[in-house]
């Protein structure tokens, strides 16, 4: 893990209880989310999307190293919003920076999903060409 940000607020977040799947667009990659395996080995909150990703070999842009300090690893969640945790308000203006903002827009890095139900997640078209596929 990259660490933390000693100048924001602690988001709270429940870890997931129960297994659920991530489908990343444009790619239409799917990431099974297992609750027993989450780890906190990649940036970003243990559990988050971003986490999620580096795990799934998704190399997401995350300038700040996952510690809430750039917009860089903007998403919009285009399902199962509901089942993740709120933005702090230290997220928030961070998206403020973000361009392609939306209202279901969240920092991969914070958005922590609780496990009950599945997500499609959209990286946004600005960002797409730093992001790739391991196989």
């Amino acid at each position: 893990m990259a660490g933390t940000n000693p100048y924001i607020e602690k988001a709270e977040f429940e870890l997931p209880l129960q297994n659920y799947d991530v489908t990343f667009l444009p790619m239409q990659k799917k990431v099974a989310v297992l609750s027993e395996k989450i780890t906190t080995e990649s940036d970003g909150l243990p559990g988050s999307i971003l986490n999620a990703a580096l795990e799934a070999g998704i190399d997401m842009d995350h300038s700040c190293g996952g510690v809430c300090a750039c917009s860089t690893c903007h998403v919009i969640v285009r399902q199962g919003l509901e089942s993740c945790n709120e933005a702090t308000d230290d997220e928030e203006d961070m998206l403020d920076l973000a361009p392609g903002l939306e209202p279901q827009s969240r920092l991969a890095c914070q958005c922590v999903p609780n496990g009950t139900e599945d997500l499609i997640i959209e990286i946004p078209e600005w960002n797409r060409n730093l992001v790739s596929e391991d196989h």
